[in-house]
């Protein structure tokens, strides 16, 4: 006696009392857990970054301070100054927070839905590595010691260039999915 299996779709299995253990078979775990080593690279290197920006702010007032330059009467601790806004230390930082504030959070963005797509361990992490000394050289180059050009741009160039990789490496990996 011959039987007929019939073929079930594959949208149907969803459909079962077993659809969850089918989901979980098809669906790859959380990557944004401290079980997974790329994650923690990430949270390491980000809150370096993040320490970074917020230390670029206390760079910025000790500049003031140092200087005598205050951009508004209300925050004025000396008598015998003026407000002013254009000393050029205290640009200087302001320009390098404002750089980091337009790079770094873009790549923390990038970074997140990278390790989504669960790269391989060793490059995620040695790009967060990169990426994290490069801003912090970039800083030093900019607003601590500043050094002629080609650092600057090399430093911010290193860290666009490995967010722009993220970015594509997300979206072609979304790509098969669309």
């Amino acid at each position: 006696m011959a039987t007929t299996t019939s073929a079930v779709p594959p949208l149907a299995t969803l459909n079962t009392p077993n659809s969850a253990k089918t989901m979980d078979e098809k669906v790859s775990g959380n990557f944004l857990t401290l079980e997974n080593p790329v994650f923690c690279c990430f949270l390491f290197w980000a809150s370096v970054l993040v320490i970074k920006m917020l230390l670029m702010s206390l760079l910025t007032a000790l500049q003031r301070f140092r200087n005598k330059v205050f951009p508004n009467k209300e925050d004025l601790f000396f008598k015998d100054i003026e407000v002013q806004f254009d000393d050029p230390h205290v640009e200087r930082v302001r320009r390098a927070h404002r750089n980091d504030m337009e790079n770094i959070l873009p790549y923390f963005t990038m970074a997140i839905l990278y390790i989504c797509t669960n790269p391989d361990p060793t490059v995620a992490c040695i790009l967060f590595r990169v990426v994290a000394i490069a801003r912090i050289l970039h800083t030093l180059v900019y607003a601590f010691y500043p050094v002629p050009q080609p650092s600057r741009v090399i430093a911010f160039g290193v860290a666009f260039a490995i967010t722009i990789y993220m970015a594509c490496a997300v979206a072609l990996d979304v790509l098969k999915h669309i």
